[in-house]
């Protein structure tokens, strides 16, 4: 077998509540002033909407951000400062950041791309700028890991784009004038839309605001790509879609199949007023179960019942002229696959019993096979219900996983099933085989082995008979051997196969590998030929390193049938700098003539003439690290001197100090900011070091975590040495930040490292360990098998040794694992009971991340006011002195914040992974 072996990486109408505040300051006014002030809410004027998080896939659009003040240092902004701090004395709400941040969060957001099939045409999908809070505060169902807007039956919190234009692309690259999708009941949301596989229609739900400020269900629309015309799909107005889980999918260019609410259903179970009996569970069998901190579970009988209510389905076929035909069971439906030849549909489902300690994700899955109208065929597989997943990273589910269609067949099955019994702890040889077999296979046939695997299966590309990669995963962090990816081409079944590129007069066997192009210097995109036979690459399209940061994002000549000659290639590619916003470009073979297809002007003008800088230094153990400076637009620092200094970041675990020491980004990626970044705090005159490597190292045999501490302070003593000897920063002037993880690393720096920072802002973060006593971000052990580590981890048990200023915010509905609302509101109490100048602020209705405009616009003057009031004005402090001027005459602004928002989960970066390039003999 010839086998070549490469690395690769491969979301009834209520008033908004109000910010809850609570703060404890450090008081130097007389002992009869308070030290806490429940601070009154007031109602918000305040509607304007908000922008949804950034896609994958880079979003472009016009955006007119209006000009803004850049801000000045020193007096004027203490007093400013000041001011604020003697406002929040009054009795406020929600509260606005100063103009020149609120500007650019207020700029309209960019609209979503989305190329057809042919690649002929183009969607621009608009989008509205951040929500009203009174979104967020509609009622929603907790059941099972997931949140339900039951008004909607689907999930709750969904974005959604507010108009579809269409765009013809021409033969010389440019876009035609704009088709918009008409016909759509006023206020429309739209969301799920898909392109039938001839690109002549589109699919897509529609949902309107009610009178009483909730929202409709949704109903299945269809329009028409050459005319922009879109109508109801079905003609009766009592089927709406159930979008809990799957919603819809095209099994060929006329019919739908789609989960819909059931016509039969009634109204929702209603909670009994006397429970029939206690919640009890059991484990008299002594199973070993362990699972880590999840949130929103079902917790008793009734939950139950909401749950199947909700996530129940009727399966109906509908054609394009309206003809509807029920099929199948009502069950809980949460995939929909028809095969490349559209004959058989993959139906995925899930039943009881249910669980209280882990997600729907491994309730029991039922997969069945069935023919495109609706008949069932066969079982593929019933897996039992999966509580005992080891908690360790790679462990899997038993049986039967990965169920997909082999993208170069008509209708084959592929497969993978684990050998060690799901637990990663366990060494054995192989650890996951790779099987297939036809949709319908002759009686008395067994599953083929297609591939055995020493590491974690991750999944498969495929070319045709002679070729296909199969991924398997585990830990390499080495990113610099990356070799980039292969680039697939769409077939005319709508499937994706690896590109088979074939040169003139050449007899070879080449594909196309597109990576990240990581080195020393960052990450410089690249496109390599490379030649399946005999190893060898050729560099066909690298990425400009001087001022640029390039990529392909997709084959655009990806229709023929067979191989792709080099001299019809055709690559969609974005472009950018360090001050230029992206742009989308047609580039074409053998010229390599890049056609620009959009010119969209600055989001943010006020920041377009930023500085950005990829720094690197040294940790004192000899671990190389880097960062990314920006400084404000016109910042001289003969003239300016050092300015306060705002440095953000995540820490990351790694196996080698090579690993951690690898260079990761680019210098010239365009400063992207979103609605809470640090990057605000440019139009403030501020130093921004973004992203300093926090790197927690493990070689060999050692744990990472066991060392956590002290490579924490290290890696921010690094960074803070750095910025102060370039002269950028003023030295009493840092302040430290994160979200999530990186919330947990600010109150360990300020309880380890006070002498580096001026104050802190931690949001979102989990602080006490021993409330994640199963495991977190990658530390697998358990609490009683490492009680130390997660003790000394914990800033909660070091809340003692805190005595810079932090400023903690966490959503009130955090539906992360691992960081509930408890965990800052404990921490608080903490901090609090030992005399620190703390301020909690919790946002209602808001999860892990914010969302709503009040949420975020507060959290941004929140966290102006702190940088201000502990930062900036921070300046007669010696380093190591104890605190003294900066907590003056605060005690009138104590007050405590609860708040919440919709949720990103950070995570590590992934990793690299593992390819096998199976070649013809290896198959079959």
């Amino acid at each position: 077998m010839r086998l070549h072996k490469v690395y690769h990486r491969f979301s009834i109408f209520h008033f908004p509540k109000q910010p809850l505040i609570l703060s404890h300051f450090l008081s130097l006014k007389p002992p009869d002033c308070p030290l806490l002030h429940l601070i009154k809410p007031f109602s918000s004027s305040s509607r304007a909407t908000g922008r949804p998080r950034a896609m994958t896939l880079r979003s472009i659009a016009p955006v007119h951000a209006a000009e803004g003040d850049g801000g000045s240092n020193g007096a004027t902004r203490a007093a400013s400062a000041a001011a604020d701090c003697e406002d929040s004395s009054l009795g406020n709400g929600y509260r606005l950041p100063p103009p020149e941040i609120k500007d650019i969060v207020d700029a309209p957001p960019l609209p979503i791309i989305s190329f057809s099939p042919h690649r002929d045409k183009i969607l621009f999908l608009k989008r509205r700028s951040l929500p009203p809070l009174a979104e967020l505060a509609r009622p929603e169902e907790k059941l099972a890991g997931i949140r339900i807007d039951g008004r909607c039956n689907s999930r709750s919190r969904m974005s959604y784009y507010t108009g579809i234009g269409i765009y013809q692309l021409l033969n010389d690259g440019t876009l035609g004038p704009e088709k918009e999708v008409h016909g759509l009941p006023s206020g429309a949301k739209i969301n799920f839309i898909s392109w039938s596989n001839d690109g002549t229609h589109l699919a897509f739900s529609v949902r309107t605001d009610e009178d009483d400020g909730s929202s409709s269900k949704l109903r299945l629309w269809v329009a028409e790509t050459k005319t922009g015309k879109a109508r109801p799909l079905f003609q009766t107005q009592d089927i709406f879609l159930n979008a809990v889980f799957d919603n819809f999918v095209w099994l060929n260019n006329s019919t739908l199949l789609v989960c819909t609410i059931p016509l039969s259903r009634g109204d929702p179970p209603k909670k009994p007023l006397v429970p029939r009996g206690p919640k009890i569970q059991s484990n008299e069998q002594k199973e070993l179960i362990q699972a880590r901190t999840h949130q929103d579970l079902l917790k008793d009988e009734y939950d139950e019942l909401l749950f199947d209510y909700y996530a129940t389905s009727q399966l109906v076929l509908v054609t394009l002229d309206g003809i509807v035909k029920p099929v199948g069971p009502q069950a809980i439906y949460t995939s929909l696959d028809p095969s490349p030849d559209e004959k058989y549909i993959k139906i995925c489902s899930m039943h009881r019993p249910y669980s209280f300690i882990v997600p729907c994700g491994r309730f029991p899955r039922k997969v069945d096979l069935w023919t495109a109208d609706g008949n069932f065929i066969r079982e593929i597989c019933d897996l039992p219900l999966a509580e005992d997943i080891p908690i360790a990273h790679n462990s899997v589910r038993r049986g039967k996983r990965s169920i997909q269609w082999r993208a170069d067949k008509p209708s084959t099955l592929v497969w993978v099933e684990t050998q060690d019994g799901g637990d990663a702890k366990i060494d054995v040889s192989p650890r996951d085989i790779v099987y297939t077999e036809p949709a319908e296979p002759h009686k008395n046939d067994q599953p083929i082995i297609l591939h055995k695997l020493d590491f974690r299966y991750g999944g498969i590309s495929w070319c045709d008979d002679s070729l296909a990669l199969v991924y398997e995963s585990w830990s390499s962090e080495d990113v610099y051997s990356d070799p980039g990816s292969p680039m697939l081409r769409r077939t005319p079944s709508g499937t994706y196969v690896i590109a088979k590129i074939k040169k003139e007069g050449d007899e070879g066997t080449y594909v196309l590998l597109n990576g990240s192009g990581a080195t020393p210097q960052g990450n410089v995109p690249f496109v390599d030929l490379f030649d399946i036979n005999t190893g060898s690459k050729e560099r066909i399209w690298e990425s400009d390193k001087e001022k640029y940061y390039e990529t392909v994002v997709t084959l655009m000549s990806d229709q023929d049938e067979g191989d792709m000659p080099l001299n019809r290639l055709k690559v969609l590619t974005s472009k950018e700098s360090k001050t230029e916003n992206t742009q989308y470009y047609m580039l074409s073979w053998p010229e390599k003539k890049a056609c620009q297809i959009t010119d969209f002007p600055h989001p943010y003008p006020q920041l377009s003439s930023l500085k950005k800088e990829m720094i690197r230094y040294e940790r004192k153990d000899g671990v190389q690290l880097t960062a990314t400076l920006y400084l404000p637009p016109d910042y001289d620092p003969a003239k300016d001197g050092p300015l306060p200094c705002l440095m953000w970041s995540y820490p990351g675990e790694f196996k080698s100090k090579n690993a951690a020491s690898q260079v990761r980004g680019s210098p010239n990626e365009f400063a992207g900011i979103g609605s809470t970044s640090p990057l605000l705090w440019l139009a403030r005159r501020f130093a921004i070091l973004s992203g300093p490597t926090i790197p927690i190292i493990g070689e060999g045999t050692e744990e990472a975590n066991d060392s956590y501490v002290e490579q924490l302070v290290a890696s921010a003593e690094a960074a803070v040495n750095e910025v102060i000897r370039r002269g950028v920063a003023h030295p009493n002037k840092i302040a430290i930040g994160g979200h999530s993880y990186g919330a947990f690393m600010t109150a360990n720096l300020l309880a380890h490292a006070p002498h580096l920072f001026s104050c802190g802002i931690a949001r979102s973060g989990a602080y006490n360990r021993t409330l994640t006593p199963f495991g977190f971000q990658n530390e697998d052990r358990t609490l009683w098998e490492a009680v130390s580590t997660y003790v000394e981890m914990s800033p909660f048990i070091s809340a003692n040794k805190i005595k810079k200023p932090i400023l903690l915010i966490h959503g009130e509905e955090d539906n992360n694992s691992g960081t509930l609302t408890m965990q800052s509101d404990r921490f608080f109490n903490a901090l609090k009971g030992h005399g620190a100048l703390c301020r909690l602020v919790i946002l209602p209705f808001e999860s892990h991340g914010y969302s709503a405009r009040e949420s975020v616009m507060h959290v941004l003057w929140e966290t102006d006011r702190w940088l201000q009031s502990y930062c900036v004005a921070n300046a007669s402090k010696e380093p190591d002195a104890p605190e003294e001027s900066s907590n003056k005459d605060t005690s009138s602004a104590e007050t405590k914040i609860v708040g919440a928002a919709g949720g990103v989960t950070e995570q590590p970066d992934q990793e690299p992974d593992r390819i096998h390039i199976i070649c013809k003999s290896s198959l079959w």
